[in-house]
């Protein structure tokens, strides 16, 4: 398509999380007149560092954590300086059937199978996450490329020649992830530390038929290992931010769009003023939901979140019941609190029963372990730590039950479960801010929605989908083609809404961009 010249640039970017920078980026590297729009007073979204706590020198991630999905090829095109480091262990899994007296720790060395009564175990887990890579490494490359019907895409796995994966394919794509985890090991501890990665952000059963926990499964797998960022999230969305600049895109902070017309007309606010632009393509980094309202049409059934979020500053790290793990060791990976396979198939089934799970499954990250840059020298030299805690099957619905969960409420049902593993209350290892106030600070569903406008709290701006198309989608358009689509030509997504979107990753930015320059032709 020719570009329009009346138009005032050639797309118009609304939202500056870190898809709408890497949409940005591309588009002007291609020598587009590209504009960003962003509501807040600064660009990142939900990937974004702060000093959180008054006269606490530390930069918390504030709302993501890890970073996983985004391929260096992003990095690469755009020149974006952002550092990932990797972290020392995969996990820690303290034992709650005895207090956490004893655990499983995999890391560099073979893990600790035989602590826990696993042994037998061991070759099992390896092998369940060997044949997991039969099919995430053949997708994986394709995240980026416009997308495969699902045939095609189990083609692809299976044309690699491995006597195993087709069997692979049907146990992780067409069948409840559950039982593929259940069949390949046999302790309840070991299956819940698989389990963990199909449930996170996401409300669902491991046998549920609908096989929502198996995409979630698969995204957390595809792109290896997560690592830490280099000086926080907010070092990777500023780095984007910088290359897109770089590159030539106009970004505008303290502009909210109020409305979006399908001929590419966007009416936006800023210093109390209404403004418009029009481009010949609208890339809408916002939830498919934000989108709708901002079209003035119905939005798409409600697809909420499922997750808590806490972030602390600690003295030190807090002693653990277990002899033979030191706390560094422990706390460097993912520290998994009561997320046995029975105690998270029991949080679920209280959860969807509008009851606040007990124990509440969660898990930690001392990203400062890490990346101690986030920490200010007095602090690291002090011995403090930052821990970031995730909750499991804590529904948005949950905050408008009868009686409805409060956020005090979530946040002592997560400090009640990391303390039922810890050899001390972890209150008393909590930092004070300036105010003489414990560095704590919960981030709930409803948080997301009011601050972030993510609807319904979901991280993941909706409902994941499968990284391919159904046989028979059309696939007849640049933009369905890259799963960017919407209803009118002119509008795309770019954010997490898009149907490869999702993480830290960036990839829904790259496709929406991709879909842009094969429309010009």
């Amino acid at each position: 398509m020719p570009l329009d010249d009346a138009a005032d640039c050639d797309a118009v970017v609304v939202g500056g999380g870190h898809n709408g920078l890497v949409a940005a980026g591309y588009l002007a590297r291609a020598g587009l007149r590209v504009r960003l729009l962003e509501r807040l007073g600064q660009v990142g979204g939900a990937a974004v560092s702060a000093q959180a706590f008054a006269g606490v020198d530390v930069r918390v991630s504030r709302y993501s954590y890890l970073v996983s999905l985004l391929p260096t090829r992003i990095v690469a095109d755009l020149g974006a300086a952002i550092r990932l480091a990797p972290r020392r262990f995969s996990s820690y899994t303290p034992n709650p059937a005895n207090g956490g007296r004893t655990g499983l720790v995999i890391g560099p060395h073979d893990g600790s199978f035989g602590a826990i009564g696993a042994a037998a175990d061991k070759d099992r887990f390896a092998a369940f996450y060997r044949r997991c890579r039969l099919v995430t490494e053949r997708l994986w490359p394709t995240l980026l490329e416009p997308l495969r019907t699902r045939e095609h895409a189990r083609r692809l796995v299976l044309d690699a020649n491995e006597p195993e994966a087709a069997a692979v394919w049907q146990a992780m794509i067409e069948e409840p992830i559950g039982h593929a985890i259940a069949d390949a090991v046999h302790d309840d501890l070991v299956r819940g530390v698989i389990a963990t990665d199909a449930l996170i952000g996401t409300f669902a059963r491991l046998d549920e038929p609908l096989l929502r926990q198996n995409i979630c499964f698969l995204y957390h797998l595809i792109g290896g290992d997560w690592d830490v960022p280099i000086g926080g999230m907010g070092a990777v969305t500023a780095a984007l931010a910088a290359a897109a600049v770089r590159h030539g895109a106009e970004i505008t902070t303290g502009a909210e769009v109020f409305r979006i017309q399908p001929d590419g007309l966007v009416c936006f606010r800023r210093d109390d003023e209404e403004q418009r632009l029009r481009a010949r393509f609208v890339l809408a980094g916002v939830t498919p939901a934000v989108l709708a309202g901002l079209l003035g049409e119905t939005p798409p059934p409600l697809a909420p979140g499922a997750q808590v979020k806490v972030n602390m500053v600690l003295k030190r790290l807090p002693r653990l019941r277990d002899p033979g793990v030191h706390p560094g060791q422990a706390f460097a990976g993912t520290f998994h609190v009561n997320e046995t396979w029975r105690q998270l198939d029991a949080a679920y089934a209280r959860a969807d029963a509008a009851e606040l799970p007990n124990p509440l499954p969660c898990e930690a990250y001392c990203h400062s372990l890490t990346d101690p840059s986030i920490l200010s020298d007095g602090l690291r030299a002090s011995g403090a730590q930052t821990m970031t805690v995730f909750s499991l099957h804590t529904p948005h619905s949950l905050l408008s039950a009868d009686p409805p969960i409060s956020g005090d409420q979530l946040t002592e049902a997560v400090l009640a479960s990391l303390n039922s593993v810890l050899a001390e209350p972890i209150q008393d290892v909590l930092t004070n801010d300036a105010h003489g106030r414990p560095c704590i600070e919960t981030t709930t569903t409803e948080d997301l929605e009011r601050s972030l406008a993510m609807t319904g709290g979901n991280i993941f701006h909706g409902a994941l989908s499968w990284p391919f198309a159904d046989d028979d989608d059309a696939l007849d358009t640049a933009a369905r083609r890259w799963g960017v689509a919407t209803a009118h030509e002119r509008i795309m997504l770019c954010g997490a809404g898009t149907r490869r979107g999702g993480g830290v990753s960036g990839i829904g930015g790259h496709n929406a961009a991709m879909a842009v320059l094969a429309a010009l032709g």
